[in-house]
């Protein structure tokens, strides 16, 4: 196809050094800015609130005039994310080598094995022309043991080969970047549900998948979640879905687009023919899927108006991350328990850890909900040793408002509402339009009327923009299920008492995070220490939990560790000191 045939924004990929991990890009910019045109690289992706700059990835890039002569063009570098063109008459073009060897779900890949990109880390932004529609022509690598990959990705196909190298079609660029790009060999497997066409392809795995077994369990994953939202109607907001996964030796992820999610997972999560699959492991793959497709409602199409449009050049903040990520871990679970593809008392015990999980962490009396979610661009995604006493999870957290907003609905109602009534409203009021920061209040009033506002303003004041718990063992009043504390055994307490999380290093036990009063903390340990004895007793990663039970209660301990190679010697105290609650959830028939 020639340039006459293709809309006035045109992109075209290489796969050009499998390598050195370097793709080529070319724009063709029909009809630039006549007073100069900028261009942008976005300095963030949608769905991962971290500024990653992906222009640092960018090796060259020039610009060439299109119009008779080709002839090079200077191009003004402004800032780290933007480029202007001079003023040029006709069209141009810009040729760009971006180095790719990050192997997340968030940026881009390329070796001899396989390729993935986001068109975020590619593809520059013509400003001004964003609404306009643009095409992605997707070539094939030329090395002859590449002959047999293929394309997979949920842009709308113009003209491709069987293989599916060739042009695609977006409605603009916010469009181009909502289509993740892979490349390589696949194992495929499609069902359909509701008679909305979905496939998963799968690289990584060195044997046959079990691929009966996965239609089996995300056919039923998401016919559930349809049907969750458009209960009368059955009917998804997409034509086609697609689970791109990337199995590897050790990796967990995934990010959300509107018709597909990428997916970074263990080889073992996977089902394979001949090979022993861990159950909890590939349950935690599916409840990622199960996360990941709840998105394409909520998140995807149901937006806050922060993020109409996204700003791709700077922070977004918003303060419903608990909701968009909260309600979205609460449902991921839950929707397995409805698809029966777990049962009600692992559903429980995944409840449970959760919660208590969240128990634990000591940064949950200090960061709100809300707080939590404004500051995601910095603090929950840009972790460090003091993150577990300073943040509390918007994921976990406000899973635990979601079980507790559902719990009160219930009771509230009598039975006759519930979240999901809730899911729906906002589906059918937002689903298009964005939801203001205050959304929700209108949204509960309508269903539940203001006979509800005592609760929910409790809600809001105390456990959303306060620190209090979510008194899940108060409200969780159901007829099936019974709340115990949880029996721990005395090295679970000791541990819980100790506050200290570790890692091995080279087989010294090494500190990674000291939790606000604990033992460790007492103690004057440090993130980044190497523990070398307790009470005379050698420390090592695989001796700890040996030691640490063998203390007796009510002592002093002697605490050696090295500290910048230097030898430190601590006294603590082993009197009993606060255990943080931690439950069970029980189906009350097998209480």
């Amino acid at each position: 196809m020639n340039h006459a045939d293709l809309p006035e924004i045109q992109y075209t990929v290489w796969p050009a050094d499998l390598h050195g991990h370097h793709f080529r890009v070319k724009l063709f910019i029909a009809n630039p800015d006549p007073e100069g045109q900028v261009l942008q690289m976005p300095a963030w992706i949608p769905g991962s609130y971290l500024i990653r700059d992906f222009s640092k990835q960018i090796e060259s890039i020039e610009a060439y005039s299109s119009a008779g002569t080709r002839k090079k063009i200077a191009l003004e570098r402004i800032d780290n994310d933007h480029w202007r063109l001079p003023p040029v008459n006709g069209p141009v073009e810009i040729l760009s080598t971006v180095y790719a060897f990050d192997s997340s779900v968030r940026a881009a890949y390329l070796d001899t094995e396989r390729a993935f990109f986001n068109a975020t880390s590619l593809c520059l932004a013509v400003k001004g022309q964003e609404d306009l529609p643009c095409s992605l022509a997707i070539t094939a690598p030329e090395l002859a043991f590449a002959d047999h990959w293929t394309v997979q990705t949920t842009l709308r196909e113009v003209k491709t080969d069987v293989r599916g190298f060739g042009f695609y079609l977006a409605q603009n660029y916010g469009d181009l970047i909502d289509h993740p790009v892979a490349m390589g060999d696949f194992q495929i497997v499609h069902w359909k549900s509701n008679g909305v066409a979905h496939r998963m392809a799968i690289q990584g795995c060195n044997h046959i998948i079990d691929a009966k077994r996965l239609v089996d369990d995300l056919q039923a994953i998401c016919t559930s979640t349809i049907n969750l939202f458009e209960p009368k109607t059955k009917r998804a907001p997409f034509g086609e879905y697609l689970f791109l996964v990337n199995a590897v030796l050790n990796g967990y992820g995934g990010l959300e687009h509107r018709n597909s999610t990428a997916l970074l997972c263990r080889r073992d999560q996977i089902p394979q023919e001949n090979i022993l699959c861990e159950e909890t492991a590939y349950r935690e793959f599916l409840g990622l899927c199960s996360h990941e497709y709840f998105h394409a409602w909520l998140v995807k199409r149901i937006q806050p108006k922060a993020f109409q449009p996204y700003d791709l050049a700077k922070r977004n903040h918003t303060r419903l991350l608990w909701v968009f990520e909260g309600f979205t871990s609460y449902y991921d679970d839950l929707q397995l328990l409805r698809s029966k593809r777990i049962d009600l008392k692992t559903y429980l015990k995944l409840v449970a850890d959760n919660w208590n999980g969240i128990l634990r962490s000591p940064g949950r009396q200090k960061q709100s909900l809300a707080d939590s979610s404004f500051d995601a661009w910095t603090k929950y995604y840009q972790a460090d040793e003091n993150t577990p006493n300073a943040v509390v999870s918007y994921y976990g957290k406000g899973a635990l408002l979601a079980l507790g907003l559902d719990l009160q609905i219930r009771t509230f109602s009598k039975g006759k509402q519930s979240l999901d009534d809730l899911m729906r409203l906002l589906w059918h009021k937002h689903g298009s339009n964005g939801i203001a920061e205050d959304g929700l209040d209108d949204l509960i009033f309508e269903l539940l009327g203001e006979g509800f506002s005592k609760t929910w303003h409790e809600i809001k004041t105390r456990y959303i923009f306060g620190v209090e718990d979510i008194p899940l063992q108060k409200w969780l009043g159901s007829t099936l299920v019974s709340v115990k504390p949880k029996s721990l055994s005395t090295l679970e307490k000791r541990k819980l008492q100790f506050g200290m999380r570790h890692t091995d290093a080279n087989g010294w036990l090494k500190v990674t995070h000291v939790l606000d009063g604990g033992l460790a903390q007492a103690a004057g340990l440090a993130a980044g220490d190497l523990l070398a004895s307790l009470d005379g007793q050698r420390i090592t990663s695989a001796r700890w939990d040996r030691v640490l039970g063998s203390l007796s209660e009510n002592t002093h301990t002697r605490i050696t560790f090295y500290r910048d190679d230097l030898e430190h010697e601590r006294m603590v105290s082993l009197q009993s000191s606060p255990v943080p609650a931690q439950y069970e959830l029980i189906p009350k028939k097998d209480a």
